[in-house]
């Protein structure tokens, strides 16, 4: 993302073959080719013009998007996307190239889907819509709406929504590392320090413990200075006022996931936001943290899926947890060991996002909040804070150690105070963060509080305290 005013069209992507872990060769493609490679891959020649149109514009933008959000180089990937569709799109290596699409993409590879009022590449999610379905666009789902007349945009917005756009004649230049090379600097004047404080702007607004920063001219001043060292300060990092390479790509990474340029992907990476330090694998006998939020994800979606039985959040991987872990893989397809490798953990993680995503906070009055997929800390404000510190305010009542915090929304040092009070209490991990094992634990301790027992295990979601 060189400049965050202007994305372009790169001369050349990057692309891993295979899964972002694996030890695969990455291959160095123009960027014209891999899209005609993607579209002959995921979608056929035979289609009405406009269902390959609709089709070829999603392959575009969602490529833009990882090459412009930095998706896997903010992680500290040497690539731009895979070539495996669990992850990103197809590309088959030197597979042949079908007539039709290849013009089309002649014609239109630089253009691409946008949100209204924005220029940056939407990520444009899709799915074959037979075997495997998604919240975005359903490429068997383009043939009939092509059928019935409809343009590849009113295809496009059946999909994502009424408020898109595509954007034309962007340029096409080479892209390379965003990061200017070396440390930004107090009294360096560069666009590279106006992108860093673009960014650091609109992270603050989901962090207001971040000052912000009065002028983005470029100009690396006190405010600029003081917004990054309370950036390094929530994220963990050397709080040295200078922008490192660390720094850069840890701002642009939680930059893209405030602004939703990228969604939450299983590509295992968001596995971190549960504040968990996973094994290579959990299996039958172990016990502790890990494997109470397991249960816990599991048991939320049990709740759902009737394939995965119920199970209580025990923090012991029993027979029952090895079945339902075992019913889910069954149900996603993976290999039925029973046990929770990487890869299980991804999909579990997904399939329970999904569902916390879909249950509009608004909802929960007697009900018991679900875990938001994301660790809440200190700095941060949101309606789930809100929840969780009426929750801490109800469980004060009994145990008078845990502060007492007004219900404000923002996470700030009396909510983080509370937070590590509980998690001593209940011998927790005493990192002042809510995870899905704290949060799980605060969702029980309250429910007894208020309503005088403990919510059964596993009931987190659709279930009414009465």
């Amino acid at each position: 993302m060189p400049d965050i005013i202007a994305p372009v069209i790169p001369e050349t992507i990057t692309v891993h073959l295979g899964a972002p872990d694996s030890a695969a060769q990455n291959v160095v493609v123009p960027f014209v080719d891999y899209i005609k490679n993607v579209a002959s891959s995921e979608i056929y020649p035979t289609w009405p013009e406009n269902a390959l149109r609709a089709n070829i514009y999603a392959i575009i933008s969602y490529a833009l998007n990882r090459i412009y959000t930095e998706w896997y180089r903010s992680r500290g990937y040497d690539f731009d996307i895979t070539n495996t569709t669990r992850y990103d799109q197809a590309f088959v290596p030197d597979r042949d190239i079908f007539e039709n699409i290849n013009d089309i993409v002649d014609e239109i590879f630089d253009e691409y889907v946008v949100r209204e009022g924005s220029i940056q590449p939407l990520f444009t999610q899709f799915c074959n819509g037979t075997t495997s379905t998604c919240a975005g666009l359903s490429q068997w789902g383009t043939v009939p709406l092509a059928e019935q007349g409809l343009s590849p945009l009113e295809i496009l917005k059946s999909f994502y929504g009424d408020d898109i756009l595509i954007l034309t004649d962007t340029p096409v230049t080479s892209v390379g590392e965003s990061y200017p090379g070396e440390p930004l600097r107090p009294g360096d004047d560069s666009n590279s320090v106006k992108v860093i404080q673009t960014e650091l702007n609109r992270i603050a607004q989901n962090y207001p413990a971040i000052p912000k920063i009065r002028l983005e001219n470029g100009f690396y001043g006190v405010d600029t200075e003081d917004a990054v060292r309370a950036f390094q300060r929530i994220f963990s990092l050397p709080v040295t006022g200078e922008v490192d390479k660390a720094t850069w790509y840890k701002i642009n990474f939680i930059f893209t996931s405030v602004t939703q340029l990228a969604e939450l992907t299983s590509e295992g990476l968001t596995i971190s936001d549960l504040g968990l330090n996973l094994p290579k694998a959990l299996v039958m006998g172990d016990s502790g943290g890990n494997v109470r939020a397991l249960q816990y994800l599991l048991s939320v979606i049990g709740a759902y899926y009737d394939a995965v039985p119920p199970i209580s959040v025990t923090g012991t991987y029993d027979e029952a947890t090895a079945n339902a872990v075992s019913a889910f893989q069954q149900l996603y397809g993976l290999p039925q060991t029973g046990e929770t490798d990487s890869r299980t953990w991804e999909d579990i993680y997904r399939a329970y996002k999904g569902i916390a995503d879909s249950v509009p906070v608004s909802s929960f009055r007697e009900e018991i909040a679900l875990y938001p997929g994301v660790m809440q800390r200190e700095g941060m404000q949101n309606e789930y804070v809100r929840i969780l510190q009426q929750y801490l305010t109800e469980i004060h009542r009994e145990y008078p150690q845990i502060p007492q915090v007004s219900d404000t929304g923002y996470f700030g040092p009396v909510t983080k105070s509370a937070v590590t009070a509980f998690q001593r209490t209940f011998g927790l991990n005493p990192t002042g963060s809510v995870g899905a094992e704290t949060w799980s634990r605060i969702g029980d301790v309250y429910s007894r509080v208020k309503y005088g027992y403990v919510k059964p295990a596993g009931q987190f979601p659709g279930y009414t305290i009465r």
